[in-house]
């Protein structure tokens, strides 16, 4: 069973095949496949479209987090188009201008959320109805802000990085409000006992880090030590998961306490099967453009490269690593799928 084969990949169990899950934003091929419109004015349709896709893809993991949002000042951070209607795409907003307005800010006093105490009832009630809902996979937990990715929420890009330019001190008094509210986050999955935490934070470009390491080491992953060792403490297993390039943090993160790593094909998986195959949970790295433009011998190619790599390794799980948009030939997606099903043996 695919909930069997995912659990066994998150524990290095070596499942009898690699495992895999897959982040498909494709109306036509949804439609073609489950004959629900993933993008309909009804919600309820659009959420069995995804789950009757997860549960025909036979997915064995999915990617979610717990969809806590506060209220405060946000940006959109930044957003390519992945719908083919685009209902994904919302108004530019640029509530911080300057970088003193920046600095002014203190997330536990400018950010409103639920209390604290009903929160673990919250995520309680959210993991328990989406794991019902794709019953076949495992559904983690986790947020989607963790650290870093809050700043580029709240501010931009372009205030953050001045902000944390022009005083580095204040800047940290911000990062540790920041922290403090996903802390609440992370006792609420303690609580709940939801199993494994998806913690998403896009330290990463494609090019890599826009802050030099020491930056990353001084200011962002003792708070990932702080808080995962509570996670651990109580059992669940920590999967980090970023954008771009975070292949030369690979051992940061792994000393900071992760369990596993979700990234595109920026992150070098020959790196992370070299270093860490046999510990770590390693999810990601076809790469979506071969998908996109490619012919089926390519797209072939890349799977063998990734089934390669991953196939010792008794974490890794197949997904394609930066999604699956609707501009992806449907041809394209069916000759992935059949590559991952022949390849995926072990």
């Amino acid at each position: 069973m695919s909930y069997t084969r995912g659990w066994q990949a998150i524990h290095l169990e070596m499942p009898d095949r690699i495992p895999h899950t897959e982040y498909i934003f494709h109306r036509q091929f949804t439609l073609q496949t489950t004959g629900l419109d993933p993008e309909s004015e009804d919600p309820r349709e659009s959420d069995q479209a995804f789950a009757r896709l997860a549960r025909l893809l036979d997915y064995d993991f999915m990617w979610a987090t717990f969809p806590l949002k506060y209220d405060g000042p946000r940006t959109e951070m930044g957003h390519g188009q992945y719908t083919e209607t685009g209902r994904d795409i919302a108004p530019a907003t640029k509530p911080f201008t300057t970088p003193e307005q920046v600095l002014a800010f203190e997330p536990e006093r400018d950010l409103h959320g639920p209390p604290t105490e009903q929160l673990a009832g919250m995520v309680r009630d959210w993991h328990t109805r989406t794991q019902a809902d794709y019953d076949q996979a495992v559904v983690p937990g986790g947020f989607y802000h963790g650290v870093f990715t809050w700043p580029i929420i709240t501010f931009g890009w372009e205030p953050f990085l001045l902000a944390a330019a022009i005083d580095e001190q204040r800047f940290d008094r911000i990062l540790e409000g920041f922290t403090r509210i996903t802390e609440r986050v992370v006792e609420a999955h303690i609580a709940a006992c939801v199993p494994v935490f998806l913690w998403h934070d896009d330290i990463a470009w494609t090019s890599g880090p826009p802050f030099a390491p020491q930056w990353y080491r001084q200011h962002i992953f003792p708070r990932y030590r702080r808080l995962w060792a509570r996670l651990r403490e109580a059992g669940i297993k920590v999967l980090f998961c970023s954008d771009g390039d975070f292949t030369g943090f690979l051992a940061d993160l792994a000393d900071a306490g992760a369990d596993g790593f979700i990234f595109e094909p920026y992150t070098r998986l020959e790196a992370v099967a070299e270093h860490f195959g046999r510990t770590h949970v390693i999810i990601g790295n076809i790469d979506t453009r071969i998908l996109t433009f490619g012919t089926c011998d390519a797209i072939r190619a890349e799977v063998r490269r990734c089934a390669h790599l991953g196939r010792d390794c008794p974490g890794y799980f197949f997904a394609v690593g930066n999604h699956v948009p609707y501009n992806v030939p449907i041809p394209a997606i069916e000759c992935y799928l059949e590559a991952i099903r022949e390849m995926g043996r072990r």
